[in-house]
């Protein structure tokens, strides 16, 4: 192989391996041993384990980011819940490392790693932008969108350990947290309250953000 293929083959033999135990758990010789080489070979194309996972954490940080982008066709309900369906795949096949990643792994402390897991999460904060429609968040709205996503990560870790609520239910219920803080925000800020009308009139009857709504009406005596 070039040195580039054999790079690549390299990072996705580590890939794997995270995927099914955490990356603090698997070592170069596993890795050489899956990728059909010698240990001192792994080492010729990375120095170290560390930088062989910040390599791996890059390819899965643009996979993860790429779950976020969704045509802007349809009610903004309707997106969400196929972005979160793909955000679950990712973590569903990605388990152990996603784990280890958010709550600390053999990278911590890493400036690269760090980078990585900021890019995705700003990667997804501008979807969610550019599917609300605008250009510039205001204070309120930076903060209902950012603090939705640091939800959608916790709720994800909660669920891999022991996967206790079915996967579908905690995807439509996470576009429904949106919603929520949205509301929240509205109440606060008339410029989320005008963004949350729009969100509402363009919601189809039978959409997760109209269901939400029901939901709660129904609560009221």
């Amino acid at each position: 192989m070039g040195v580039e293929e054999r790079r690549q083959q390299l990072i996705g033999v580590a890939l794997d391996l995270f995927s099914r135990r955490s990356p603090d758990e698997v070592s170069i010789d596993e890795i050489a041993s899956a990728a059909g080489i010698s240990r001192p070979l792994v080492y010729h194309y990375f120095p170290g384990k560390l930088s062989l996972y910040e390599a791996a954490l890059k390819r899965a940080s643009e996979d993860l980011a790429s779950r976020f982008a969704e045509p802007h066709e349809g009610p903004l309900g309707a997106r969400l819940l196929r972005v979160m369906g793909r955000f679950f795949d990712f973590v569903d096949e990605h388990g152990p490392g996603f784990s280890a990643l958010m709550r600390g792994g053999p990278a911590v402390g890493s400036t690269t790693t760090n980078a990585l897991v900021d890019s995705v999460r700003q990667a997804a904060y501008e979807q969610i932008l550019s599917h609300l429609g605008v250009a510039e968040a205001s204070p309120r709205l930076e903060l209902v969108v950012r603090s939705w996503i640091s939800l959608a990560e916790s709720t994800a870790l909660i669920w891999l350990d022991g996967r206790r609520i079915p996967r579908a239910e905690l995807e439509r219920q996470l576009v429904h947290d949106f919603a929520a803080l949205a509301a929240v925000g509205a109440a606060h800020d008339e410029g989320m309250a005008a963004l949350l009308r729009t969100m509402v009139r363009d919601e189809p009857a039978d959409g997760p953000i109209a269901e939400l709504v029901g939901r709660l009406l129904s609560l009221a005596p």
